[in-house]
């Protein structure tokens, strides 16, 4: 059973698992075992929503068994022997409201297979159609498609590889549907009627629907179905009618631009472009701001190094004079420093405030009991905490040997 398998699942199977594993780890190392908390509100959501969704199945659907239903439930019983499962899922008809389609879903240990009542009519004429569907969401089931989807999360929004891993599941499920029917142009048909609707599916022509499939080349469709988590209904019925046939190769340079985009589940691309946005816009958001502190930080520091000499040169002043400079002149020191800031100076306090482009530097001094002339530096009221550098947080600033 295993040429059921789509090649690629097995292979993003094991990929998304491990690094969603290790994604998990991190989170909880990370958060220091907070991230156990999103586990368990993960499981209380699951448990509320998938309980209202089986409420739901079984409240409003009609269960399959040898008395209602049952050629639909011996339709169910021969694709389990063909697929080799052994434990019958509860299946169920339920009203699809015009919707041509049919979905699996479990709920703790108990598994479901529901068929909407729009393609069991359909198909009404086609019991193979009916296979195929059937089949199609055994397929879900017999590859436990439905488990782990929790610990994968953190990494199936990544691009490509999350579409890429839903895309390759649906392959494998339509090759467990094609197994079920007794011929491959009649899993195809059924499968087409997702494409021509509940009545015009009978009078598709396969073959000439199956080449609509080159059109997929382009750049757009290429970028729109690498986006996608299911691949387009042409390429389906391509592969369903001949496994084995490689259907058209997708545009190149779209792979490139899906690279940039995550992965938005059935939403699709054109969501995932918004998430992208939103994302790029809180990162610019955090972002931005932390690097105009960094800039500013940083030519700060360069503003402590360059005004040490007029530090110390105003320490050497009041040292000799034991008064305070009544300019900046009279110290020998001049009014700009390399850098273009400017200096100012308190000649009351002899504190010494420096202006820049990036913010307000104050150097005040402070005699020490040896008579040295010490300093120490604070941000101006323009500078938030973040801006000001290191140095300028109330110890004392290195001086010469005054």
């Amino acid at each position: 059973m295993d040429d059921l398998v789509y090649p690629r699942e097995r292979v993003l199977g094991v990929f998304t698992l491990l690094f969603g594993l290790l994604a998990w780890l991190l989170l909880v190392i990370g958060t220091f075992g907070a991230a156990l908390l999103l586990l368990v509100l993960g499981f209380v959501v699951y448990l509320f929503a998938q309980s209202a969704l089986v409420s739901r199945i079984q409240g409003n659907g009609v269960a399959l068994s040898q008395s209602q239903f049952p050629d639909l439930h011996a339709q169910l019983v021969a694709c389990c022997e063909r697929l080799h499962i052994t434990r019958l899922p509860r299946a169920y008809v339920l009203n699809g409201d015009g919707g041509l389609n049919a979905f699996a879903t479990r709920f703790l240990r108990s598994q479901y297979v529901v068929l909407l009542s729009d393609v069991v009519d359909a198909m009404r004429h086609h019991p193979d159609g009916v296979r195929f569907y059937i089949g199609h969401e055994l397929g879900h089931l017999r590859m436990k498609q439905l488990h782990w989807q929790f610990v994968r999360w953190p990494v199936l929004w990544l691009p490509l590889v999350g579409a890429a891993y839903a895309r390759a599941r649906e392959s494998t499920c339509d090759r467990h549907g094609a197994a079920c029917s007794s011929a491959p142009h009649n899993a195809a048909r059924a499968l087409a009627a997702l494409a021509a609707g509940g009545r015009r599916w009978q009078q598709i022509d396969l073959e000439t629907y199956r080449q609509q499939a080159q059109q997929a080349s382009g750049f757009w469709m290429s970028f729109h179905e690498l986006t996608s988590p299911y691949p387009w209904l042409t390429k389906r019925v391509w592969r369903v009618l001949d496994r084995d046939a490689a259907p058209p190769p997708r545009h190149a340079l779209a792979y490139a631009l899906a690279a940039l985009v995550p992965y938005a589940g059935r939403l699709g691309g054109a969501f995932g472009v918004l998430i992208l946005v939103y994302v790029v816009g809180v990162l610019a958001a955090i972002g931005l701001p932390a690097y105009r502190d960094h800039t500013a930080r940083a030519a700060l520091e360069q503003v402590v190094e360059q005004t040490r000499s007029a530090r110390d040169a105003l320490g050497e002043f009041y040292r000799k004079n034991e008064r305070v400079p009544e300019s900046l002149q009279e110290a020998g020191i001049p009014e700009y420093l390399p850098g273009g800031g400017e200096l100012a100076l308190d000649t009351d306090q002899m504190v010494l405030t420096v202006t820049t482009p990036h913010g307000a530097l104050v150097f005040t001094p402070d005699e020490a009991d040896d008579g040295r002339i010490e300093w120490s530096c604070t941000g101006g009221p323009d500078l938030s905490p973040a801006q000001v550098p290191p140095a300028c947080h109330g110890q004392p600033l290195p001086t010469g040997n005054i």
